[in-house]
């Protein structure tokens, strides 16, 4: 799986937790929270579907692993074994 295949999956499931919030103009190193207005819950439910579509369970011990869009690709890159 490709470094983009994994930022499309991390912004699809943005978008189904979030819809409208358009995550395509979200920063990279921006607050994933802060910029797409988004409390813990759904942070839960953003690891929920990234676990869906990727197969990788992401521990709540984890989730500030995916704290920004490249924290996260990078994060998920690791877990897969693609990076």
């Amino acid at each position: 799986m490709t470094r983009e295949d994994i930022r499309a999956a991390i912004l699809a499931a943005i978008d189904a937790i979030a819809p409208g919030s358009v995550p395509g103009d979200l920063d990279g190193n921006a607050d994933i929270r802060e910029a797409m207005d988004l409390d813990s819950m759904d942070i839960l439910n953003v690891a929920a579907a990234l676990h869906t579509t990727l197969g990788v369970d992401i521990p709540e011990s984890e989730l500030n692993q995916i704290t920004t869009l490249n924290g996260a690709v990078g994060y998920l890159e690791r877990r897969l074994g693609s990076g």
